[in-house]
């Protein structure tokens, strides 16, 4: 499910990747002009690489957020994906909230 911030896409933009580098994630490609944010991330127990995608889009009621985070390897991240995705999402809130 996207979040949708009261933000313009510029400065949601920034708060993205404001949340992204306060998650610990290594950031591999920020490009404003397709409002998309790449990062991988390492998990804790058996340091696999798993890959994170944010999309922002403007949106009517202001800025449009999807995330996508995909592991590497395996046929199962026993949920490690989801949980990512939330936690992100909550930390994003946060920063949008703080301005």
């Amino acid at each position: 499910m996207p979040l949708i911030l009261d933000l313009p896409s510029v400065k949601a933009f920034d708060r993205a990747a404001a949340a992204a580098a306060k998650m610990g994630w290594e950031i591999v490609n920020v490009n404003l002009a397709h409002g998309i944010i790449e990062a991988t991330d390492t998990t804790f127990w058996f340091g696999f690489n798993d890959d994170v995608v944010i999309r922002i889009s403007p949106d009517a009621r202001g800025s449009r957020i999807d995330v996508r985070s995909v592991s590497r390897v395996g046929v199962s991240d026993i949920g490690t994906n989801a949980k990512r995705i939330r936690n992100y999402l909550r930390v994003l809130k946060v920063i949008a909230q703080e301005g």
